[in-house]
């Protein structure tokens, strides 16, 4: 055939490919190194604060609830309302910025250490590793047939695995009910329909999802891995390979000069691709599955050590220090930019409001509502009345006693109970009324302000526009 003859149509056989790839179990291999020391330092912090923040007692009840039922929301010597959804609100967006920070100074630092979903697969890999061994056994243990031995080692694996979930759904009900309710109802088996069904739900999940889907979930379900992009640029700190002192890859004896064999450092163990919980080889470039939990860094150093190389062939490092060999100093000033800055300064200019307007916020809010169906009546001494209805909210934590006073017309005077005691974060109505002259304002709707004082001088003072009407 001519080598200029036109390619002869192959027929059509109906395969068209796989649109997915085949999932492969990763059977990551331990970590060590200093890194890993910090991933086990944040995972067992974090889990102690989520574990055991809902035990914490304060002021003869639960520290942090957020209770549903009462409409309430518990945190320490704070108690928000529902009209306080403006500070919860404020929260998200705090949290939102700093998460953008930490990843535009050093990439996905959170995924890697913090993130409940890589937090879960730790400790589940933990279990595994604690049951079944460490990587070459449990890829032996999964090849094997099945046999009493791995059926009894797959069900007590499973077995742990579940006894953790359903606990960390418990947990997370706690957040919601106070924990004494819990404890009373786990005695007699009497959980209401919705505590059980979200400790099922979130055990469920924290389950399957730690589990079985584990890197899938960073891969295929989390859009934080899509958007990173957007946030990083040339001076981000992320793990990378460094190729000109690597490249070319090859094996060889221990301590033999590279460069006598023309090769570069890397000896091509594999390692760092075993020890990904992603199962990525970083040495390809960065890549969007990477969740920066350094534990390839730590392997490559081990294997540096063992072999007398220096470390730092995988290190944490930014664009422009590999391009332009920047040293750890230069790379660090260069982490201070106008972008980190910018960002630095709106993060703490909210937080810093923020918490002044907690320290400042007033821990009583009023409502005042008219009587609608009279709007004015004629008392027997010739005043002229109207009737209204003080809704209190007091937010503190200590019962306080107010004194209603009104203010905008003369002779103005508080005709009805003129005192009322409110107690700790509850809220009580009072029906009061107000007394005026005929001839004290204009006719029709006048302007006033009830003013309510605290009297037992803890300087809690409101003022609140209502209406008088003069027939």
């Amino acid at each position: 055939m001519s080598a200029n003859a036109p390619e002869q149509p192959q027929p059509d056989n109906g395969d068209t490919g796989s649109l997915y790839e085949k999932h492969k179990t990763i059977h990551a291999r331990t970590a060590h190194g200093r890194f890993a020391n910090w991933r086990i330092f944040l995972v067992l912090f974090t889990q102690l604060l989520f574990y055991g923040t809902p035990w914490l007692m304060w002021n003869d009840r639960q520290a942090v609830l957020f209770h549903l039922v009462e409409r309430k929301f518990y945190i320490f010597g704070l108690v928000l309302w529902p009209q306080d959804v403006f500070y919860l609100a404020i929260l998200l967006i705090i949290s939102a910025y700093g998460l953008f920070l930490v990843t535009a100074v050093a990439g996905r630092l959170f995924c890697g250490y913090a993130c409940p979903q890589t937090v879960y697969t730790e400790v589940f890999m933990w279990i595994e590793n604690w049951i079944e061994g460490d990587r070459p056994a449990r890829m032996k243990l999964e090849k094997a047939p099945m046999d009493a031995r791995k059926l009894r080692i797959k069900a007590t694996k499973h077995a742990l695995w579940l006894i953790l979930s359903v606990f960390t759904g418990f947990t997370l009900v706690g957040y919601f009910t106070p924990m004494s309710e819990l404890l009373t109802e786990l005695k007699t088996f009497s959980f209401g329909p919705w505590e059980t069904f979200w400790t099922f739900f979130y055990g469920g999940f924290t389950y399957m999802m730690a589990g079985f889907m584990r890197e899938q979930v960073c891969k295929y379900m989390c859009p934080y891995a899509r958007f990173q992009s957007v946030m990083f640029d040339p001076d981000t700190l992320i793990i990378t390979y460094d190729p000109e002192r690597g490249e070319p890859r090859g094996t060889r004896k221990k301590g033999a000069d590279p460069k006598a064999l023309g090769l570069g450092e890397c000896v091509d163990c594999g390692i760092c691709v075993q020890v990904c919980p992603t199962g990525i080889d970083i040495r390809n470039g960065l890549q969007y599955e990477c969740i920066g939990c350094a534990a390839c860094i730590d392997a490559c150093d081990e294997v540096m050590d063992k072999v007398n190389y220096p470390r730092g062939l995988i290190r944490y490092s930014t664009e422009n220090a590999m391009a332009r060999h920047l040293t750890k100093k230069e790379i660090l000033g260069h982490v201070v930019r106008p972008r980190i800055l910018l960002y630095s300064v709106i993060l703490a200019a909210i937080t810093l409001t923020t918490a002044w307007f907690i320290a400042h916020r007033i821990p009583l809010k009023v409502d005042v509502i008219r009587d609608r169906g009279a709007l004015a009546r004629e008392t027997d001494m010739g005043l002229i009345e109207n009737t209204f209805t003080l809704r209190f909210m007091n937010t503190d934590e200590q019962a306080h006693r107010y004194r209603i006073k009104a203010t905008g017309l003369d002779g103005l005077e508080v005709g009805g109970a003129a005192e009322v005691d409110v107690p700790a974060a509850t809220t009580t109505s009072l029906m009061t009324s107000l007394q005026v002259q005929p001839d004290a304002g204009k006719k029709g709707s006048n302007p006033i302000m009830f003013e309510i004082e605290a009297m037992d001088g803890s300087n809690i003072r409101i003022r609140e526009k209502a209406v008088f009407m003069l027939p």
